[in-house]
């Protein structure tokens, strides 16, 4: 897959190399394979004072004091130039994402490719740091886009090469094929659960599942996570893709209607008791 091929936010894979990857979330989710794209701008970080990189880099209003510490903040953190490539638009400019925190952009660091997230200056946080957290949690149990750095005004992701899941189903595939990558999907919402964080977006998912050329899945887009709430991983994403969806049409196109009074009692038990247990009679409700 060429480099010259859109993303849409969100986006899953494990690479961090320009040939492996891409990833991100809701807004981050992201597939190079969603919009298809002639041409790419990369200017060196010392352009990016020209409009209308400005814009992207301040977005949405660019102020001097504010662009001067984001450029200073770019070279601290090892950026050497952006890549304007992807299946959204922000001021003529192709972009990864655009959510109601930031701009996802591709950004070249240390000689590799990452997903570099940009705070909005009229986002509803003051800083990154928070989102890292959060990020780093997941990874913990091997969830998410590698976290790559952080600061003030941007986050390094992992650039992952893959398709949203919506978008990947519409593939010729075997139901075994199918099957695993749900699977994976749901041992990671577990795992999210085990460790009490909750991504919070996951009963609406359309952008936040990535599945790259490997059938390797990833959970993206954590800016709206908590480890303050009670984490309802696994029921919310069997709601997304079992039971009230277009996504789970899909899926029952793909490998057959599956009870969903079945599952919502197998949810309403893990939920009460979130055991192991009642975890993998989940899975077997789901033919899984």
């Amino acid at each position: 897959m060429s480099r010259s091929e859109g993303i849409e936010r969100g986006s899953d894979d494990t690479v961090v190399k320009r040939f492996n990857g891409l990833v991100l979330w809701h807004w981050i989710a992201f597939s190079l394979k969603s919009a298809v794209m002639d041409t790419s701008t990369m200017p060196a970080v010392a352009e990016l004072v020209a409009e209308p990189y400005a814009s992207v880099v301040c977005y949405p209003r660019v102020r001097k004091a504010e662009l001067k510490r984001r450029m200073k903040e770019l070279e601290r953190m090892g950026i050497s130039a952006l890549e304007f490539v992807g299946g959204k638009q922000v001021f003529n400019l192709r972009v990864l994402g655009k959510g109601c925190v930031g701009i996802v952009v591709l950004a070249h660091k240390n000689r590799h490719v990452i997903a570099l997230k940009i705070r909005r200056v009229d986002a509803d946080r003051t800083r990154m740091q928070d989102e890292a957290k959060l990020l780093k949690k997941a990874n913990s149990v091997q969830v998410g886009p590698r976290l790559l750095g952080v600061g003030r005004n941007f986050l390094c992701m992992q650039f992952i090469d893959g398709e949203l899941l919506p978008r990947w189903l519409n593939g010729k595939r075997s139901k075994a094929r199918i099957g695993n990558v749900l699977r994976e999907i749901l041992e990671q919402c577990w795992r999210l659960d085990k460790v009490n964080l909750d991504h919070g977006e996951l009963s609406h998912a359309p952008k936040h599942i990535i599945v790259d050329k490997e059938d390797k899945s990833f959970i993206v887009d954590f800016e709206s996570a908590s480890l303050g709430r009670r984490p309802s991983n696994v029921t919310s994403i069997c709601q997304f893709l079992f039971i009230g969806s277009e996504t789970a049409e899909k899926i029952a196109e793909k490998l057959g209607a599956t009870d969903r009074k079945a599952i919502a009692e197998a949810l309403k038990r893990y939920k009460k008791e979130k055991t192991r247990e009642n975890f993998c009679k989940v899975l077997d409700v789901c033919a899984l």
